[in-house]
């Protein structure tokens, strides 16, 4: 029977242990609809079937220019926010075993001597002490015991595991989000270079062709067939061509630092012999997928919901305040007044002091704790749902963008080749004496306007699809990461998020 009873008071104490005051936790509505928006102006993959979603292609499959991904690897190793992302993981990491050491007893052995001395006429064991030299005591002894450990009834120590576990998860969502990050700003500082390079092309190649209309036209102003008017304005034409090329040069070498920057490391030496942003390859068939998929699919809205998941355990660590708490301290060892007496029969040493606190009255604290844990989750709940708003919004405007990007570059290259026409024939035209040279100068400097704009658009539509990739999630699977990025994920307790 006693046996019995030992074994229904265990299991008791384990329902006991077991208990949380946590609120049952329910995934909140997104806020945002069931499907992307769509119209004329959208992209039309957007539910491609049989296709890898978008999260599950990897960076070195989206991206089919070698010299980037050589690029997006060296800043995978180097950067530096990457490294302060994965050594806050680690931090993270501590800060949770440490919260969950509090879930077991902390069990110390201890050992000591202890020396006292008594003064003549203090009573020693009832009886004053008669003599001048008084009496000494000595005492050995050694145990092994835990000290005020909080016996976890309602589950306060539970809930503040849970805590530190969410906010762990959290962290490495961010790492993954700071890594999406930071391959979407490779890219874009890479093709903003490419750009700028291509930009400082043109106006070369426009300062020469300028150059020649300005010794054509002084020509023709010294043979008297045209107007010093003429003139001042194809000098005009030449000085804005220099300033371009100074302007394009100093942006040129302003992409080179930014894109060291954000590296962490020096640049290729290879770099200038890149392709231009016509060699870019990208894949531009990218499943959008739907907008459900992104609650378990981007790491910042996989981040906002472990927040509001610690904020809901939180809860329950503020009501299990108003309950009482069990502390127990105990040890078992051995005394004696010598110390070969320690290991001899009858020198058994023990104590078991349970303690019971039950609060009374403490100035409205317990109940603030717990309103300002609601209000916490409360303000999680909107983070969390304006998180994914962010996220949908992002995924629609890259949408747009993808459905009619193709369609104004088209448009933008039949103007280049249009003002290209107008050009050649407005120079020939003046050759012959037939047009005035205002003309042939307004249809080169329409044809040079169109053919910057054409490269901005180009660019713009690299850095959508660039936007497109990270906005669906991908980007966080990388074969090349840093050593302390990589290690900062593993961890036993990521079984635990799963459950």
């Amino acid at each position: 029977m006693r046996a019995q009873y030992r074994l229904g008071a265990a299991a008791a104490a384990a329902m006991l242990c077991a208990c949380t005051l946590q609120p049952a936790y329910h995934r909140p509505s997104s806020g945002v609809g069931e499907a992307w928006p769509a119209g004329p102006d959208y992209a039309t993959q957007v539910r491609a079937t049989g296709k890898v979603p978008a999260a599950d292609v990897g960076w070195q499959e989206f991206f089919g220019d070698s010299q980037l991904r050589e690029l997006i690897g060296i800043a995978l190793r180097s950067n530096r926010d990457l490294r302060i992302a994965a050594l806050d993981i680690e931090e993270s990491r501590a800060q949770y075993r440490v919260q969950r050491s509090g879930l077991f007893p902390s069990i110390n052995a201890s050992g000591s001597d202890t020396v006292e001395h008594q003064p003549p006429g203090v009573a020693v064991g009832g009886a004053p002490r008669q003599g001048t030299s008084g009496v000494t005591f000595r005492t050995y002894s050694a145990g092994v015991g835990f000290a005020s450990y909080i016996l976890d009834v309602f589950g306060r120590m539970r809930s503040l595991s849970s805590v530190a576990l969410q906010r762990y998860f959290a962290q490495i969502e961010t790492r993954r989000s700071v890594q999406i990050s930071l391959i979407a700003e490779v890219a874009d500082d890479y093709l903003t270079y490419l750009s700028d390079r291509s930009l400082l092309a043109l106006a070369r190649q426009t300062y020469a062709s300028q150059k020649a209309s300005l010794n054509l036209t002084q020509q023709s102003f010294n043979a008297g067939v045209t107007t010093a008017v003429d003139l001042a304005q194809a000098q005009q034409t030449v000085a804005t061509a220099q300033a371009n090329i100074a302007q394009f040069s100093r942006q040129r070498a302003q992409d080179l630092n930014a894109l060291q920057r954000v590296l962490g490391a020096p640049l290729p030496a290879d770099l200038d012999k890149a392709p231009g942003l016509d060699g870019e390859r990208f894949l531009d068939t990218l499943p959008a997928g739907l907008p459900s998929d992104l609650l378990t699919r981007r790491p910042d809205i996989m981040a906002a919901e472990d927040q509001l998941k610690a904020a809901n355990a939180n809860i329950g660590a503020a009501r299990a305040a108003f309950f009482p708490s069990i502390t127990l301290t105990g040890s078992f060892g051995t005394a004696s007044s010598q110390l070969s007496g320690l290991l001899g029969s009858g020198s058994e040493q023990w104590i078991f002091a349970p303690n019971v606190s039950l609060p009374i009255f403490a100035g409205g604290a317990n109940a603030a704790n717990l309103d300002l844990a609601e209000v916490e989750k409360n303000v999680a709940i909107a983070q969390y749902q304006k998180t994914i708003q962010a996220a949908f919004e992002d995924v629609g405007n890259a949408l747009a963008a993808r459905g009619t990007f193709d369609q104004q570059i088209l448009a933008e290259q039949h103007l280049v080749d249009a003002a290209n026409t107008a050009y050649q024939l407005s120079l020939q035209l003046f050759r012959q004496g037939v047009e005035n040279f205002l003309s042939v100068l307004d249809s080169q400097v329409t044809s040079y306007q169109a053919q910057q704009t054409l490269i901005a658009i180009r660019l713009a539509r690299l850095q959508n699809l660039v936007a497109l990739y990270t906005a669906l999630g991908g980007g966080w699977q990388a074969q090349t990461v840093h050593p302390v990025a990589a290690a900062a994920v593993q961890d036993p307790g990521t079984q635990l998020h799963a459950e």
